[in-house]
């Protein structure tokens, strides 16, 4: 292939509109084009890159198991309504109707598709498992598209489902999934972790995210150095640190674990509380005696003009830990308060799954006013009653003389204690994992980094099948619903994370495996006849190798050619001169590492399938 022969138009600026790396060079190097918010042309050269990630993909479902099929773009509203999403799943989901007011949507994910074809295909145990498959296009209508292919309106994704007879099967499918999504990445020459997260709109059980770890990712992981445990954020269960450490253990026992929703005895605290009972190792629960001679007189003193944590603790010089910070919510038309400490954030996701609700929205100036009726800034647990439905992080039970707003504009409360001064309706794990929080596997600090997710696994269970009658009859005749997973990978986001995680300051620098080419010839001298033969040649000469190769022939100065070589981010650069035409010698580039060497030109193609791992 020559370059003069395809459609490649490399920018010199970095474009306005785009803010991380991944968006810059993809529109730089001529891969992306915009067409509007969230909506992009792939060029040619990006387009190689998806069609190698796919074939990896592909290669690996196939291995796993899997029936590759293509269902509908469109969707009927009908099959969205059996399974309950039409009306919670949100704003995102593109609707429409036909000329005939019948209602569809732009798939955003296929779930119903693929439940209502087992529904109407399978019917046995015997036709079971089943593990069906597409690459397609999806859509969400994303409030703010941005940040090029990692969060567009329409993107590429795989999505395979497993059908099984019961949880065992699933769990089967389940870890060949696991498996394989871990080859895909490995092929594709990423540095991802599996990471335990929250199942979100999917619904179902189990579930794992495949991150690309990239500074600019737009999740954040917390992960322990000491173990294998991996979560995102928002998963991550956040333990209550004990005030006077772990009691010794003696040898040979077993340690007590406590639920997040366990009551203690009177006048003990409960720390170290975590929700993994299944886990015989994991962090002790231990009960610390409230010691009742701390707990100060309740004071209410002025604070003018303080309405956020920092400006209070700044005011009354102590630290955000000491502060407790209510925050107010309405969901189902119902006000929720939560408390948490001063220097945690509340976790979103937790707190609407331990409401059940998918309708969760901060209450503004006016629903604090009107539905709370309570001072926007200044609003406390103290005396709040039967007023407001009120929660609690399971951190707040241990904290003894905190600082809390008063309930009217500019005072607030010193030495604020849960039991004297207030009660909550329930203490749950509310707030949001942070780097030195407890491990709840091994009880050693988190450390946190930020990634891109790329890929993840569901276990479904029955929560489609039985909404929309998918079943099938067992070995005894009984009719019951099939156990479901779903396993998705953003094909076009896996492509911006390579670029996020592999790129220095003159462009990308491509994995080999799903680089548009692996390799560009460059000749020195355009326009010595001699020179252009053997770049053509031997551009011929790589490509019958097996190795995807390109050939330069524009008639631009050679400087240019190499700066647009590692903008656009080819493994290896290979370059025709004189000692090429005198000595037969080539000279070769490898992006990633700057490394140049000079081989024999007839020997060159057998070095580089070697040193590409193509042999």
């Amino acid at each position: 292939m020559r370059v003069t022969e395809t459609l490649i138009s490399t920018l010199r600026e970095v474009p306005a509109e785009a803010d991380i790396v991944s968006h810059q060079l993809l529109l730089r190097s001529g891969m992306l084009r915009k067409v509007a918010a969230g909506i992009y042309t792939i060029l040619p050269l990006g387009h190689r890159v998806l069609l190698k990630i796919e074939a990896i993909i592909r290669e690996e479902m196939n291995r796993a198991g899997g029936i590759e099929l293509l269902m509908p773009i469109i969707q009927p509203a009908e099959l969205w309504q059996q399974s309950g999403r039409w009306d919670v799943y949100g704003p995102e989901l593109f609707r429409l109707k036909d000329r005939h007011e019948r209602s569809f949507c732009l798939g955003p994910t296929h779930e119903e598709l693929f439940t209502e074809l087992v529904r109407q295909e399978i019917r046995s145990y015997r036709q079971l498992p089943l593990m069906l498959y597409q690459i397609q296009n999806k859509y969400r209508d994303e409030r703010r598209p941005r940040f090029g292919l990692l969060r567009g309106r329409e993107f590429i994704m795989k999505d395979l489902y497993s059908f099984d007879i019961d949880e065992n099967g699933l769990d089967a499918s389940y870890r060949k999934m696991y498996a394989a999504y871990n080859r895909i990445f490995t092929r594709c020459g990423l540095d991802f972790r599996v990471v335990e997260a929250d199942p979100g709109a999917i619904g179902g059980s189990d579930t794992h995210e495949f991150m690309v770890m990239a500074d600019t990712g737009e999740a954040e992981i917390v992960f322990c150095s000491a173990c294998d445990y991996a979560a995102d954020v928002e998963k991550a269960p956040c333990l209550v640190e004990s005030q006077t450490g772990p009691r010794p253990r003696p040898e040979g026992t077993r340690r007590r674990i406590l639920s997040s929703a366990s009551r203690t005895r009177p006048g003990l605290k409960e720390c170290g509380v975590q929700d993994r009972a299944e886990s015989p190792d994991a962090v002790e629960a231990v009960l610390c005696p409230v010691d009742e001679a701390r707990l100060q007189p309740l004071q209410r003193v002025r604070t003018p003009g303080t309405r956020t944590v920092r400006e209070v603790a700044e005011y009354l010089g102590i630290p955000a830990e000491q502060v407790l910070k209510i925050l107010m919510y309405v969901t189902d038309d119902v006000p929720v308060a939560v408390l948490v400490r001063g220097d945690r954030s509340l976790n979103e996701i937790k707190l609407k799954n331990y409401l059940q609700t998918n309708v969760l929205e901060i209450a503004d100036e006016e629903d604090v006013a009107g539905r709370f009726g309570l001072p926007q800034g200044f609003a406390g647990p103290v005396g709040l009653g039967g007023r407001v439905r009120l929660l609690a992080d399971n951190e707040i039970k241990n904290l003894s003389n905190m600082v809390a707003g008063a309930n009217e504009p500019d005072f607030h409360y010193r030495n604020v204690n849960y039991g004297r001064d207030y009660q909550v309706e329930d203490f749950a794990d509310f707030r949001l994992a942070q780097e030195g929080d407890i491990c709840p596997k091994c009880g050693q600090p988190l450390q946190l980094k930020r990634g891109i997710e790329i890929g993840q696994l569901f276990k479904l269970g029955t929560k489609y099948s039985k909404a929309m009658g998918a079943n099938v009859l067992d070995e005894n005749g009984r009719e019951i619903p099939v156990v479901m997973g779903c396993y998705g990978i953003g094909v076009t986001r896996t492509l911006a994370a390579a670029v996020e995680q592999w790129h220095d300051q003159d462009g990308i620098i491509w994995p080999p495996s799903i680089a548009p080419y692996e390799a560009v010839i460059i000749p020195v001298g355009q326009h010595d006849s001699l020179q252009a033969d053997l770049a053509d040649d031997f551009c011929r000469q790589l490509t019958d190798s097996g190795i995807d190769s390109i050939y330069d022939d524009r008639s631009e100065r050679t400087g240019v050619k190499f700066k647009d070589a590692d903008l656009i981010g080819y493994p290896v650069r290979i370059v025709i001169n004189k000692d090429t035409v005198t000595e037969g010698l080539v000279e070769i580039k490898w992006r990633a590492s700057g490394a140049v060497e000079r081989i024999p030109k007839d020997t060159a193609a057998a070095y580089l399938r070697h040193k590409l791992a193509r042999d």
